[in-house]
């Protein structure tokens, strides 16, 4: 299972990479390109902040915090028992969303974002979409099946009571 998690990983971001080398290859140089009138466009922007632009510049301390937290999401993912395939595949999405971006901020010092919902004001790109997809997952979990899951794993795991423990009662 563990080869699977991780090979998964190595996918989901090698997608992301290579969308956004075909986004520098084709749409940066015009720009953006409406692709559903008054819905959906593609347009190339480089953000050197977080989501939605926020701490803008500070490149360094985004690298330390996203390796951070794929750190420990890594350690959960492989040492928590009680993992749901929600709680795994989650965990899997924010992962590989956070290498993406990762990624381009070692190699060009900001992330490349292309995707524009017209009505929303901020571009986004697939590793964000992995990354927003994996945290509403990881909320569904552990807000409605993470206990559930811990005492059901806790119940079979207990030593049941044997005809000869309730005779010598």
């Amino acid at each position: 299972m563990s080869i699977l998690i991780l090979l998964l990983i190595a996918v989901l971001t090698a997608v992301d990479q290579f969308i956004k080398m075909t986004v520098i290859t084709n749409l940066k140089p015009i720009g953006s390109v409406m692709c559903i009138p008054g819905l959906l466009e593609f347009r190339y922007l480089e953000n050197n902040g977080a989501a939605f632009g926020f701490f803008a510049g500070l490149s360094w301390l985004l690298i330390i915090l996203t390796i951070g937290l794929m750190a420990a999401l890594l350690v959960f993912l492989f040492r928590y028992k009680h993992h749901t395939w929600m709680s795994r595949t989650s965990c899997m999405l924010i992962i590989a969303g956070g290498i993406g971006n990762l990624i381009d901020r070692f190699i060009f010092g900001y992330v490349v974002d292309y995707i524009h919902v017209l009505f929303f004001p901020y571009v986004f790109n697939f590793a964000d979409c992995c990354v927003v997809v994996g945290a509403i997952l990881f909320a569904v979990w552990y807000l409605f099946f993470k206990d559930k899951k811990e005492a059901a794993d806790k119940k079979v795991n207990e030593p049941t009571e044997t005809t000869a423990d309730r005779v010598g009662k």
